[in-house]
Order: C-alpha cells, then sequence, then structure tokens
C-alpha cells in the first residue's frame, strides 16, 4: 500500500518548506553586527526560486515558512525583553514571542499567495513581479497596525554600494534594488545557462555600478559651524533602572559623566535616563539649570511627563526650560501602552512593563534650537520609521535619537537598531547624534557613516563635533509614494500581461 505520508509530493514540499525556512533564517546576517550584506540577495533568490510556478496554497506556505526562519531568528531578542526585564515567566514570553513571529510572518506569505495570484503559476511573469509584489508588502509590513518595519532589505545595505540608492529612492527603493538581483539570481538558478549568467551578472553590474555612483553624490551640504555635542552613556541595568531605591545612584551617575566631558555646546542623555516623573524633582532640574548654565551648554535629558489632565509621556526635556521638550508620538505597543487592554488584563501578574501607559506627543511639536541649528528629534522606535524622522526636516540641521536599547538585553538587536538609525542619516541627508542607556551611542555623519561610538554595556561618554546640513535629498521630496505607484503599476500590468498570455509556463522561464 502506498505510504501517503511521504509519497514523492509531500517529500518535495517537506524539502520546499524547509528549504524555505532555512532561506529565511540566513537572511538576518545581512544585517548587523554580522553585516553579510550579499546574503540579503541569496536568501531573496532561494525564496523567489521556490515560488517560482506555484499555486497561491504552496506560495502562501513557503512563504510563511520563509518567515518563520527571518523573524524567528532575527527578532528572537524578544523572548529575552519579556523575561529578563519584563520579568514574564518564561512559559508566558515563549508564547508572547512565538505568537509574534507567527503573526509578522504573514506578510511573506501573503507576498508568495499574491504573486501567484497575480502572475496565474507563469513563472516567466511571476521572475519580474516577485521584487514588486515583495517590496509592496515590505511596505503594507511597515505601514498597517502602526508598522514593523525591522528587518526591511533596505537595511542591511547601509555599507554596500546599494547605499547610493537610499538618498534618492528611500529605504524601501534600496529593498527593491535588492530584490531585483535576487530575481535574477533565481533566474540564473532556474537554468544555469552561461548566457542567462552574463546577463545577470551585466545586470548586477549596472544596479551596483550605479548605486556606487550615487554613492559619490553630495544631496546635502554644510550649514553654519559645527556643534559640540557630548552624550553620556550611564549603563544602568535594566532590571534596576526603575527601582527608587537607586534612583539617586543614577542621576548622581548621569551627572558625574557630563562633569568629565571636555567643553560643548548640546549634552545629550539617553531615553528615561530619569526614570521618574521631572515634575517630582525640580531640585534636580534647577541644579542641571545651574550647571548648564555655569558650562555653557544646554541639554535634552530623557524623563517623563505628566500633563495637567494626568496623561503620562515619554520625553527628551530640554535644560534650560526654555529650551522646549519633545514627547514621543509613535508609541510601542506592549512596551509604552497596552492594546486591547481588556483582554491583556488577564496577564496581570505573568508581565510587568513599567510606564506602559503612556500617551503620544502631537503631531506637531516645536524643534530645539541649539547655537542657531534646529535640532530634529526622536526616541527610540522612532528612527525604524522615515515619517516620523521627515516631520523635523526641512528645518533641522542634524538629527537626535535617544533610546533606551537596555531592553533588548546583551543580543544582535542594539545593532540592528543603530543600523536603522544610520538608514535615516542617509534618507535625509543629516547627521544624528545617537544616545543610548547601554549602547550602542554613537555619531554618525550625512553619508550614513559611524564616528565616535561606545561600546554595548560601557559606562561612558562621546563628544564629537556634528556639522548640522541643509537642502533636501531626493526622497525628502518625492517621499515613497511614487514609488509605491509604480510598483503597483508595474504589478496591474504584470497581472493583464500573464491573464493574456497562451502559454502555462509553470517551469522555469
Amino acid at each position: 500500500m502506498e505510504n501517503r505520508v511521504w509519497n514523492p509530493e509531500r517529500r518535495r514540499m517537506f524539502l520546499r518548506l524547509g528549504l524555505a525556512l532555512l532561506a529565511g533564517a540566513l537572511l538576518p546576517l545581512a544585517f548587523a553586527p554580522f553585516g553579510l550584506f550579499p546574503l540579503a540577495v541569496v536568501s531573496l533568490a532561494v525564496l523567489f526560486f521556490l515560488w517560482l510556478g506555484r499555486d497561491p496554497r504552496t506560495a502562501f506556505w513557503t512563504g510563511y515558512a520563509f518567515g518563520l526562519g527571518q523573524f524567528g531568528f532575527g527578532v528572537s531578542w524578544l523572548y529575552a525583553s519579556f523575561t529578563l526585564f519584563g520579568e514574564a515567566i518564561a512559559p508566558v514570553a515563549a508564547l508572547i514571542t512565538a505568537g509574534f513571529v507567527a503573526v509578522v510572518s504573514l506578510y511573506p506569505a501573503l507576498a508568495g499567495w499574491l504573486l501567484a495570484r497575480l502572475s496565474a503559476r507563469r513563472a516567466r511573469h511571476a521572475l519580474w513581479m516577485a521584487p514588486l509584489v515583495w517590496v509592496l508588502v515590505e511596505w503594507l509590513r511597515g505601514w498597517l497596525f502602526g508598522g514593523f518595519p525591522w528587518l526591511n532589505l533596505g537595511a542591511s545595505q547601509t555599507d554596500s554600494p546599494l547605499a547610493g540608492f537610499i538618498p534618492v529612492l528611500g529605504e524601501y527603493g534600496a529593498s527593491l534594488m535588492v530584490a531585483i538581483l535576487a530575481a535574477l539570481l533565481a533566474w540564473v538558478l532556474c537554468r544555469p545557462l552561461w548566457r542567462r549568467g552574463g546577463i545577470a551578472v551585466l545586470g548586477a553590474l549596472v544596479i551596483g555600478l550605479t548605486g556606487l555612483g550615487l554613492k559619490s553624490v553630495d544631496w546635502t551640504v554644510p550649514a553654519g559651524e559645527p556643534i559640540r555635542i557630548g552624550m553620556a552613556q550611564g549603563n544602568i541595568p535594566q532590571m534596576r533602572k526603575f527601582d527608587p531605591d537607586i534612583l539617586l545612584f543614577t542621576l548622581q551617575r548621569y551627572v558625574a559623566l557630563t562633569e568629565a566631558m571636555p567643553e560643548v555646546d548640546l549634552v545629550l542623555w539617553p531615553e528615561t535616563a530619569i526614570p521618574d516623573l521631572i515634575q517630582e524633582l525640580p531640585q534636580f532640574r534647577r541644579s542641571l539649570e545651574e550647571r548648564a548654565e555655569r558650562g555653557n551648554y544646554v541639554m535634552l535629558v530623557g524623563a517623563f511627563d505628566e500633563d495637567e489632565q494626568g496623561r503620562y509621556y515619554n520625553t527628551m526635556q530640554g535644560v534650560p526650560a526654555s529650551l522646549g521638550s519633545y514627547a514621543k508620538r509613535h508609541l510601542v505597543p506592549f512596551g509604552e501602552y497596552l492594546p486591547m487592554r481588556g483582554a491583556l488584563e488577564l496577564l496581570h501578574g505573568l508581565i510587568d512593563v513599567p510606564m506602559a501607559d503612556l500617551s503620544p506627543g502631537p503631531d506637531l511639536q516645536p524643534l530645539p534650537e541649539v547655537r542657531g541649528q534646529q535640532a530634529g528629534v526622536s526616541i527610540c522606535y522612532e528612527a525604524a520609521l522615515s515619517r516620523e524622522i521627515r516631520r523635523a526636516l526641512p528645518e533641522a540641521g542634524f538629527l537626535v535619537n535617544a533610546s533606551n536599547d537596555s531592553w533588548f538585553g546583551d543580543s544582535f538587536a542594539p545593532y540592528q537598531h543603530l543600523q536603522i538609525a544610520r538608514l535615516r542619516a542617509l534618507e535625509f541627508g543629516r547627521p544624528m547624534a545617537r544616545v543610548t542607556n547601554t549602547g550602542v551611542s554613537a555619531f554618525i555623519d550625512e553619508k550614513g557613516r559611524l564616528g565616535a561610538r561606545s561600546l554595548l554595556d560601557e559606562t561612558t561618554w562621546l563628544t564629537a563635533a556634528l556639522q548640522p546640513m541643509r537642502g533636501n535629498t531626493p526622497f525628502w521630496v518625492l517621499g515613497k509614494w511614487p514609488l509605491l505607484l509604480l510598483l503597483s503599476l508595474g504589478l496591474l500590468l504584470g497581472a493583464i500581461l500573464s491573464r493574456r498570455s497562451s502559454k502555462n509556463l509553470n517551469e522555469c522561464p
């Protein structure tokens, strides 16, 4: 009797899913701290190859397996965040992490299903439509439900020749270039003929050389004198950060780091460096203002704030107060507010995230001004969203990002976050000072290149002269909408041609 479990068709299906899972797990290696950016092309090429000529159901599950590998490995640090710092018991942390990975993996699954539907299983059409579908779904992931643009292909290319496309086409434009190269490689994998290999190499050279040429273009120009910035990395353990017993120790450490700095114009403390309401510490605030006046500098320090209606905010407070403040606009679900609070009350006692009942800041907020230059301030996860950084431009001459990456523990997430910040500097042609509690703090120039930086879990201060810039990159002028429109039109045209084709090309073209 035929073995229905291990018949040839099922074996091929399991092999396909296993290969997709492995290819997805390779993709995070293209990102920091590994930096093996060519793997982004190789990983996606394997997925495209597995999608060719498949029916929607098979393409869906193949994409889902790829997503499980991509996010199961790429955001595995979520588990440590919940267990070590959210104080969740291990089974609950594992359940939440697995559930998140299971949900976000639906995006590559959707891409596979959509590709199979639009291309009518014609591999020839699917091959050139695959990059368009991938980038559109990647954008959808960065927008839907507040957005989770982590591990977007474009972010992996900050040190590759494709980085030249970022200030022109933005993050998703760089993703498109990666996806096109992956489609060329998948085309060669279909039938490894020397002629195809030559065309693929030529196409890769054209894209790479164009990227290198764009990389040499200066889209923005210096504006005014450099600003001397000092950043304090307090390295306060996350598990004790909100302990009232060490509040005085925390404040003293940041003051000591600030006093050890050479002469600067602006001092930055990281997100929630003061783990308390700023209103509860009026005497300490006055002491900061007196120190800043004596040292002839101003400060932006992370602290919580409360308004007259009793709403709480995650803010960067100006010292002196006349400098203004910035309240974080884009809050992180589960970390800074609880969606579906009623349902999640069932988990009360199993997970505890301090200050998880914050309100978003207003859309329009005045920019702090330092030595005649305005600063575009963002807090933590906002650096992952170009739309949040864009709000401060073109007025801002430089960017400031304050974060508390200690939530990630000793994982590769802080390096991924830093790479995303570099991407934002590239997109808008503005330098950035990025200050964190436990690292990695760094100065980034307008080309996305790293300057002085700290180590992870290091108590230190950094200083550098940051050159403000003016002018606009093509990406700031055009935004992402022209690219998304062209992708949509390309898919529509491809779908029409696939339906009109008389040939049913289910095999490699």
